[in-house]
Parts: structure tokens; C-alpha cells; sequence
């Protein structure tokens, strides 16, 4: 039987989840798989690119209406800018509201001037991110959720805070998945220790988190 994309897209969303939790086991047990798995972002820089998000979406949406498509990505206060443009002016002013917002430290214009995206391709891009981060995740040794992966087009585009060895490894992941264009990547290259120095970070503050309250 022949599938739609748009039901491979949802097929494989449910599935992800199921995943994600099944690589934590295949990397080698629970401590093995959170040292992988881990956000190299600390809690309060999550929260801070969560907001950027919603707050510049919200905002380019409610400004330029259909004149637009714009997807915002924040990844450690880096700010990715995909979709489309009816027109150079649209473009720019979008991403000089980017940069004057507060906590973004960079702005990443990649905006296509041009009519908006169809609703299957936007589909079609959601899948292939799927099926991106999937990959990701059963390659060993690799940070995938210290990544942001973005599709528009066919072209992907990733966010992260990684060494070059995982940067390499996460561009040559994108770019043998089928369907993929062209790669762009806008890394964090930290070196080895302040990989260790992260990952040690964040098992503190998960432990921590994850500890009964104390009662006076």
C-alpha cells in the first residue's frame, strides 16, 4: 500500500518517541545514555531559547500575515530564520527584528524570497526532519538532543553545541539521509573537556532536579 508523506510524517512522529527511548538502551544502559542523550544547554538558557521562539514566531506571524512563513530557531541564544519572504524588505525587516530582541546573541537569515510554502511540503519537511533525528539518535556517540534540526525545502539546516569530531559526524548523518539537498550547519565547536565539563554540569543538575524535596 502506497503512503502518502503527510501519513508517513505522522506514523513516524508517534513512533519517534518510542525511539528516542529505546536508543538510551542501545547506547548502553541508562548512565551511558544520558551522558549521550543530555542537553549541553543548561536549563535556563532552554528555557530562554524557548522563549525567543515563541515570542519572534508570535510577532513576525501577527506583523506580516500571509506576506510571510516564518519558522524561528533558537539554540543557545543563536537564532535561525527559515521559510519565506514575499520580498526583500519582508527579509530584512524580519531579521532585524531578530537581532534587536533581547538574549539573542546572532541572527541566521535564511529566508527565500518568495510565495509560502504548500502545506505537503511543509509535511514533506517535517518527515525528513524526522527521519533525520532518528538516525541521529541510533548513531552512537552523538548528541542528539544537544541539536536543533530544521527541514525547509529539502535543505537542512542544524543547530547544536558539539565537537567537530560529533559536528562531522552530524553533518554526514544529515546529508546521507535520503531526500536531503544540501546541509548547512551552525555548530558551537567546544573541545573535548569542556564536552566533559558540560556533560558534568548537567548530571549534577539532573540529579538535582530529580531529588525529593527537603522539608524544614
Amino acid at each position: 500500500m502506497h503512503i502518502q508523506p503527510f501519513s508517513k510524517f505522522v506514523i513516524v512522529a508517534a513512533l519517534i518517541s518510542q525511539l528516542t527511548a529505546c536508543a538510551v538502551v542501545a547506547v548502553g544502559g541508562v548512565a551511558a545514555g544520558a551522558s549521550v542523550m543530555a542537553d549541553r544547554r543548561s536549563p535556563a538558557v532552554q528555557a530562554i531559547d524557548k522563549g525567543i521562539e515563541l515570542e519572534a514566531e508570535n510577532a513576525l506571524a501577527k506583523r506580516y500575515g500571509d506576506n510571510a512563513h516564518i519558522n524561528v530557531t533558537s539554540f543557545n541564544q543563536k537564532v535561525l530564520l527559515t521559510g519565506e519572504a514575499k520580498d526583500a524588505d519582508i527579509k530584512g525587516q524580519a531579521d532585524a527584528y531578530a537581532k534587536a530582541m533581547k538574549n539573542v546573541h546572532s541572527v541566521f537569515n535564511e529566508l527565500i524570497i518568495g510565495p509560502n510554502s504548500t502545506l505537503t511540503a511543509r509535511a514533506n519537511d517535517s518527515y525528513l526532519e524526522s527521519k533525520i533525528k532518528t538516525q541521529m539518535v541510533f548513531t552512537d556517540k552523538l548528541p542528539s538532543n544537544s541539536m536543533a534540526i530544521v527541514a525547509e525545502g529539502g535543505s537542512v539546516y542544524l543547530m547544536g553545541i558539539l565537537t567537530q569530531n560529533e559536528a562531522n559526524m552530524a553533518k554526514q548523518v544529515a546529508s546521507n539521509t535520503n531526500g536531503v539537498k544540501d546541509v548547512y550547519v551552525y555548530f558551537d565547536i567546544i573541545s573535548d573537556a569542556e564536552k566533559a565539563r558540560l556533560e558534568k554540569q548537567g548530571k549534577a543538575e539532573e540529579a538535582q532536579s530529580n531529588s525529593p524535596p527537603k522539608y524544614q
